[in-house]
């Protein structure tokens, strides 16, 4: 047969996710990044979108959700999120200078020191839970390093993922950032691609697939998890205000926090004290639930059927449930759940075995300080540890001794929003960290470099080998 007659082969067809990325790594081979005035320019333009478009950005979080406090949104996405690029534009110029490093004694006079380079092209992957803040915050870290970033938005999320694309199509070339929105089918093309860094944010059993994608690239992964983050009051801490600050970190989105307290070990002499006070926290941070704009709803009746399956299974098994529903409203129109206490509850009830991500916390009561600790290290090393003592040994007792991503003491939530703590998790809650120096840290090669002086004796160390060198070698080794 003629070689003429020989059709040619096709080329594979190029998808457009395909087509973005292969874009966005041309542009980055050869240690291309964004110099500092891009990085400059990407962060304030990410700034002046959330400033300009939050009222939007806040009601597509509202629609997605089906009812998501407005307020909320502000306080917890938008503006942590302009402190993060902010926070990155001033801070970035710092962290890129070359830092200089000690040069072992023998190669004196030479010089060391470290140059930090953009790793290349950064995928993100973002949940439904906090849509804005945990893409922005991704992003901001890997910008203000010189890369060029995709992002794909949460399909739980649709109309913040359609807007925040739309938005970011306006303002930036998608060689530098471009958003893309989808199914599992989009995910799953997504974690495949090559990129130099993937972050994902979500649940621990996507994680697991996320990595195994991830590893038949060899791409390097950030992964931000969860798990179930354990609160410790202790015995001679307020009550009241522990069960207050616990129970605000608990309702915020209506619990479904990653970070968000997932049970409580109190005092067992103390237990009938914090329920009451519990009730009193509700009541007064909420005194409405059905009607009230504060209170968000569970994201879909998905999410809403898993919680009360948690509270149906705990009650079957001997857990005493207290409805903390100030008004006694009937919610079943709705899909918001009013926040329960579970009381009696034992490792046989899913709520105690899968994190909760919902307004359900269950209490466990413990004798000595060293029963509390020992629970929570015969669990996985959670994402979050909250302890409320004013006694620092105590406090330096539960730090010293558990394991977890991060904590708060005497409060919740909030060691998240320090733009200078690095953020992540340890074990099944995650890998890696970003935020602040760190997050620049994660998305950047850091370059070692020798100078070599021009002035040496490493001539004195080269073949052949003799009398000489074995006299150098013994006044090494000496």
């Amino acid at each position: 047969m003629n070689l003429k007659d020989v059709p040619p082969s096709k080329a594979p067809e190029t998808t457009p996710l395909e087509a973005l990325f292969a874009r966005q790594r041309a542009l980055s081979q050869g240690g291309l990044g964004l110099d500092a005035g891009q990085r400059a320019a990407a962060l304030s333009a990410l700034e002046a979108l959330l400033r300009e478009h939050g009222r939007e950005i806040a009601a597509a979080i509202h629609a997605d959700f089906g009812g998501r406090s407005v307020h909320e949104t502000q306080l917890l996405e938008i503006f942590p999120s302009i402190e993060a690029l902010r926070h990155a534009r001033r801070h970035f110029r710092a962290w890129m200078r070359p830092r200089r490093r000690a040069t072992n004694l023998w190669f004196l006079p030479g010089r060391s020191r470290l140059i930090a380079q953009p790793l290349g092209v950064v995928g993100i992957v973002v949940p439904w839970n906090y849509p804005l803040y945990l893409a922005i915050g991704p992003i901001a870290s890997a910008i203000s390093a010189g890369n060029r970033v995709l992002v794909k938005m949460s399909e739980v999320a649709p109309a913040t993922g359609a807007l925040f694309e739309k938005l970011v199509a306006q303002r930036f070339d998608p060689a530098v950032l471009a958003v893309v929105n989808g199914g599992p089918e989009i995910a799953r093309e997504f974690s495949a691609l090559p990129f130099d860094h993937l972050l994902f944010t979500g649940s621990t059993a996507v994680g697991r697939h996320v990595m195994r994608a991830a590893a038949e690239n060899l791409t390097p992964v950030t992964l931000e998890l969860g798990g179930k983050s354990p609160a410790i009051v202790g015995r001679d801490f307020s009550v009241a205000q522990a069960a207050d600050r616990i129970l605000y970190g608990k309702c915020l989105n209506a619990g479904q926090t990653c970070i968000a307290p997932d049970y409580v070990l109190v005092p067992e002499e103390r237990v009938a004290e914090f329920v009451d006070a519990a009730k009193a926290s509700v009541a007064r941070l909420y005194p409405r639930i059905a009607d009230n704009p504060d209170f968000t709803s569970i994201v879909n009746d998905r999410q809403h059927a898993r919680l009360a399956g948690y509270v149906d299974d705990a009650a079957a098994k001997g857990a005493r449930v207290v409805e903390l529903n100030p008004a006694g409203e009937d919610l079943k129109a709705t899909r918001k759940i009013a926040p329960r206490l579970l009381l009696d509850v034992n490792d046989t009830m899913t709520v105690m075995r899968e994190e909760i991500f919902g307004p359900l916390l269950p209490i466990i009561p413990y004798k000595s300080l060293d029963e509390a600790i020992a629970f929570v290290n015969a669990r996985p090393r959670p994402l979050a540890l909250y302890v409320f003592d004013h006694d620092g040994g105590n406090v330096d007792r539960v730090l010293a001794e558990t394991v977890s991503g991060g904590v708060s003491v005497n409060e919740t939530i909030l060691h998240i929003a320090q733009d200078d703590l690095p953020f992540g998790g340890v074990g099944p809650s995650g890998m890696g960290r970003y935020h602040g120096r760190e997050g620049f840290e994660t998305f950047s090669h850091l370059k070692s470099v020798f100078h070599q002086s021009r002035l040496n004796g490493l001539a004195l160390f080269r073949p052949p080998y003799g009398k000489r060198f074995e006299s150098l070698v013994k006044f090494l080794f000496r």
